[in-house]
């Protein structure tokens, strides 16, 4: 079989990704960003809009060094803050929960025993911890393997857009 290049893209790891068009993306999706970033350098692993489970989608879930699992949900405004009502419904699901605004969000209305986070597109600054509420072991292990296939499955399709569509 001969080899086509124009069929398999180059490593993914060695290649140059092009820059991304931010004007494409919601106010959320960039703080999303910038937290994907702070969260990377601390040497966790984030994966965007992730689902937990059937029902639950959250912005940001984060799988630490030490095995870890942080969820960050990105809050662009008072109002999608207010109309918020399932951010209760994650806590079972990591070990830390986190809020992530910007600089122009009244901090003072998020819930002083969780996490925050102070974001823009570009990087993001922990202002302070939740508690830690460690996962159950069964838990952790299953939500471990959802987040380890997902990731997979995304990098399958930037290789192969059409993966999984056969």
């Amino acid at each position: 079989m001969s080899e086509r290049p124009d069929v398999f893209p180059p490593d993914i790891s060695t290649s140059t990704p092009a820059p991304a068009d931010l004007s494409s993306l919601a106010p959320g999706q960039l703080l999303a960003r910038g937290v994907g970033r702070c969260l990377s350098a601390m040497g966790f692993a984030p994966l965007m809009e992730f689902t937990p489970e059937r029902g639950r989608r959250v912005d940001v879930m984060a799988l630490g060094p030490k095995g870890q699992v942080w969820i960050v949900e990105c809050k662009s405004s008072l109002a999608d803050f207010r109309s918020d009502t399932k951010w209760q419904g994650y806590l079972p699901w990591c070990d830390q929960f986190f809020w992530a605004v910007d600089t122009d969000f009244p901090q003072e209305v998020l819930p002083p025993d969780t996490g925050l986070i102070l974001a823009d597109a570009w990087d993001a600054h922990i202002l302070r911890h939740g508690p830690i509420s460690p996962l159950a072991g069964a838990r952790r292990k299953a939500l471990t393997l959802r987040f380890a296939q997902n990731a997979a499955l995304r990098l399958q399709r930037l290789h192969d857009p059409v993966a999984g569509a056969v």
